[in-house]
């Protein structure tokens, strides 16, 4: 986790330094120059899937793959998902992050805020044992619920030990099969909700999360999820007035533990930039 934050944290800085210099970027044309930066990290051998790289109304598109030959350009304006994974000897790894590449509207702002009160959600979750993907991806919805929003895909899937990215058998779904697997200690499963408008942009925030066990009260025993995916949130899509006190915290904890596991592998130059990344609300 750590090697694929610094290589999505180098990506990310490209294309900064790309759009500044008004050098045109395309969907596929980022989705390969991610693959340079992950291929420069040791122990790397591929991706874990093709990237999906949707700029504006095709990051509404949920399983968009940019066409190298009918691929958008990029530029600074607008907001850009990037959902990708690499192959390490060390395992699997699947992250989204949505980006913005201008001042976001408040209607983005609300709608990124209110996907990453579901991710946080589930992120914090505690629930008895015996608990199924069905009951736990609840978690992710209930915010965008309230606004009368929702998503039409599975919140998390399985991911293997330098295996499949998407491997069976559980994950956080609402409907039967998949979301029927009990989760247990040691699962590896994504967290991974969304909001899109069609013709307009996409919103995904994904990290990977690991079952643990949490307690046992006279109530039985309970379980929690740990999330390992390292690399910042964008702070510029946040409505920081939507969010609560708690997940306030766990936000500003989560981008100090990202410092913390990431900023001994940079340069000063790139510290920099994850500093201002991950700086408290």
């Amino acid at each position: 986790m750590r090697k694929d934050g610094v290589a999505l944290l180098r990506l990310f800085r490209w294309l900064e330094a790309q759009l500044k210099a008004e050098v045109g970027v395309t969907e596929a044309g980022l989705a390969l120059q991610l693959i340079v930066f992950r291929s420069e990290q040791s122990d790397y051998v591929g991706e874990s899937f093709p990237a999906i790289v949707g700029y504006n109304a095709n990051g509404a598109i949920v399983h968009y793959h940019p066409d190298p030959d009918h691929s958008a350009v990029i530029y600074p304006e607008g907001i850009l998902l990037l959902d990708s994974g690499g192959q390490y000897l060390q395992g699997t790894t699947d992250i989204t992050r949505t980006i913005a590449l201008s001042d976001p509207t408040p209607q983005q702002q609300l709608d990124f805020t209110l996907v990453l009160k579901g991710h946080i959600n589930l992120a914090m979750a505690q629930f008895p044992e015996g608990a199924n993907g069905i009951q736990i991806d609840t978690y992710a919805r209930q915010p965008l619920w309230r606004y009368g929003l929702n998503y039409g895909h599975g919140t998390g899937h399985g991911v293997g030990f330098f295996l499949n990215v998407h491997e069976p058998p559980q994950g956080f779904a609402p409907s039967v099969g998949r979301g029927s697997t009990v989760i247990e200690p040691g699962m590896l499963t994504s967290n991974e909700p969304g909001l899109y408008r069609t013709g307009q942009y996409g919103i995904r925030t994904e990290n990977l999360v690991v079952c643990e066990r949490a307690d046992k009260t006279e109530f039985g025993a309970f379980l929690r999820f740990r999330t390992i995916s390292l690399f910042p949130i964008d702070r510029r899509l946040i409505a920081e007035n939507i969010l609560n006190k708690e997940e306030m915290i766990w936000l500003n904890e989560y981008h100090a533990e990202v410092w913390k596991a990431l900023s001994p592998l940079l340069t000063a130059e790139e510290q920099h930039w994850l500093a201002e990344q991950t700086q408290p609300l």
